[in-house]
């Protein structure tokens, strides 16, 4: 009876000392409170009663850090929140070297992220955040090496402005697309005076060229369906119907002469 007995604790320490771990998991295993070793997935057994195990998981964490109230170094408040994406690398640092590496970790990302948020300007948090991202994941990752955990990346998900702010870059970007607008007409009119220029030369150089360009200037101006045709003539052909008198020519001049 007494052997029965003492087979069926033995079968319970046995069975209750049995722990079993997925893939993703690995088991910190304290013996009477000193760390002793890492268990990998697959079926383990610990001493009941003297050994104790403490699951770790090593899949990628993402955190959400949560909007901090930052004032940039150019004296502008905003709101701004970010993704944190991390593992952990050495299990038995991760429950030796911290309390609680989760909370750990959050925390020391929001300080981060006002830290480094705050010494930069508004533009830069704007149009440079891989820049930003870059330095929160060194940072960060510096600062949990101790603890086994592995930061890979940092990512600022959203930069939330002041009313007042919106409206004034709102304005800005109005004024340098207007700005814009300006300087491309103002290059598209100094080309086509350097077109006509060239037009007017090539055309003076030719006293046929400007005859048909004249003939050609009547006929877009008569059109299809117009029943009025506007000709212009030259002043010197009517200036005698005029009543007044007509210039003398080079030729003349120095005929005269």
């Amino acid at each position: 009876m007494f052997l029965l007995i003492l087979i069926g604790v033995l079968a319970a320490l046995l069975i209750s000392g049995v722990r079993i771990l997925p893939e993703y998991e690995r088991g910190v295993i304290f013996r009477l409170g000193r760390f002793v070793a890492i268990r990998s997935a697959g079926l383990r057994w610990i001493i009941p009663g003297i050994d104790r195990m403490v699951r770790i998981g090593l899949r990628e964490i993402v955190m959400d850090v949560p909007s901090q109230e930052v004032i940039t170094r150019d004296n502008v408040s905003v709101k701004v929140n970010a993704v944190l994406y991390f593992r952990v690398l050495h299990p038995d640092k991760a429950i030796i070297q911290v309390v609680d590496y989760l909370y750990g970790t959050s925390q020391l990302a929001q300080t981060t992220l006002r830290s480094v948020c705050g010494q930069a300007e508004l533009d830069e948090l704007l149009s440079d955040r891989d820049r930003i991202n870059l330095q929160l994941q060194e940072i960060i990752d510096l600062q949990t090496e101790p603890w086994g955990v592995k930061v890979r990346s940092v990512e600022v998900k959203q930069i939330d402005l002041p009313q007042d702010m919106q409206r004034v870059m709102a304005k800005q970007a109005e004024a340098e697309r207007e700005k814009r607008a300006k300087v491309t007409l103002a290059e598209g009119e100094l080309l086509a005076a350097q077109k006509l220029a060239d037009a007017a030369r090539t055309l003076s150089t030719e006293s046929a060229g400007l005859q048909l360009r004249y003939l050609q200037t009547l006929a877009e101006i008569a059109g299809t369906n117009s029943s009025t045709t506007i000709f212009p003539l030259p002043i010197d052909l009517i200036r005698p119907f005029l009543g007044e008198p007509v210039p003398p020519t080079a030729g003349d001049a120095s005929g005269g002469s």
